[in-house]
């Protein structure tokens, strides 16, 4: 027997969906449609998270995911760090480069979780918090090959210098985690054996995309 639910609270999560997942945001009139509602319910529900800062309104009238969302995210991330570092940790003393979880937050990349190899003479000192745009690195990268990619071919992306001179780099989507993008990634200033690093990249990228659906 299914567990009852609150059909607003239920609209409400939905429509927050809508518009994360339409960049150009929507008119009333669209989310009244999109969630099957008559145009009075769909004003209410807006004008309620309106006022809590979860939706905006642009220059055009058109809605938007509010910045209210951020803080709700950064309440997160410390349970994503818990949940990959244990990965990272065994990615990065197996490769002997720096890991690290990025995640997306809007078109940046954010470094999330970094993890330094202990046996190396040297690595890349990759810092928490750092940012950069998605279509550039590795990390970034990989986030957006995570959006046309099939979860069932996972791949990885490989680049060379375009984030600090001579740093290579290789990560791979987190796939399959609903609500969202990341990737997992090493840096080095050394040679990258894309061919022996890939996979094991791709593993960790798996196993902490398990641990996130299974938390």
């Amino acid at each position: 027997m299914p567990a009852e639910i609150s059909q607003t609270l239920d609209r409400g999560v939905r429509l927050l969906g809508l518009l994360a997942a339409a960049p150009d945001g929507l008119t009333v009139t669209e989310t009244a449609a999109r969630l099957d509602v008559p145009r009075t319910v769909a004003y209410r529900l807006v004008s309620t998270l309106e006022q809590h800062a979860l939706v905006r309104r642009d220059g055009r009238g058109r809605l938007h995911v509010g910045l209210g969302v951020l803080h709700l995210a950064s309440a997160v991330q410390p349970v994503l760090r818990d949940l990959a570092a244990p990965v990272l940790r065994s990615l990065a003393e197996a490769v002997g480069c720096t890991a690290h979880l990025t995640v997306a937050e809007g078109e940046e990349a954010l470094a999330l979780a970094v993890v330094e190899p202990s046996w190396t003479d040297f690595h890349v000192g990759y810092r928490v918090g750092s940012r950069h745009p998605l279509g550039q690195g590795a990390a970034g990268r990989a986030i957006l090959l995570g959006r046309d990619r099939d979860p069932e071919r996972p791949s990885w992306c490989a680049t060379s210098g375009e984030l600090q001179a001579g740093a290579r780099g290789l990560a791979a989507p987190v796939l399959g985690v609903d609500g969202l993008e990341a990737s997992v990634g090493i840096v080095t200033l050394g040679d990258l054996d894309a061919d022996r690093v890939g996979p094991r990249v791709l593993d960790a990228a798996l196993e902490v995309a398990e641990r996130l659906r299974t938390a």
